[in-house]
């Protein structure tokens, strides 16, 4: 299975290796107040997938962190309920 995982990101990355070698022309991205950003197509592209990962990384965040706080919650409670005394079955007799 590690094979077949290995596999499949060497061929997504040689995918994206010819994208990038294929538009590297030079692009304009016009965007507020008349500011004009010149690169090549492949490092807009770059910068808009980075900028998207970024987001739904912070998008991600709040559940990220309540999910710890209820683990938190669950594991204290569940220490409580370990150290609660409990007595041992009885012993049977011996013949």
């Amino acid at each position: 299975m590690k094979f077949v995982v290995w596999l499949l990101r060497i061929i997504i990355f040689i995918v994206l290796l010819v994208l990038a070698l294929a538009n590297t022309q030079p692009a304009e991205l016009h965007v507020f107040a008349d500011y004009v950003w010149h690169a090549p197509l492949i490092l807009i592209a770059l910068a808009f997938f980075v900028v998207g990962m970024v987001a739904g990384l912070l998008a991600a965040v709040p559940a990220v962190l309540r999910l710890r706080r209820e683990s938190a919650r669950l594991r204290r409670e569940l220490r409580a309920r370990d150290t609660v005394a409990v007595e041992p079955p009885p012993i049977p007799p011996i013949m």
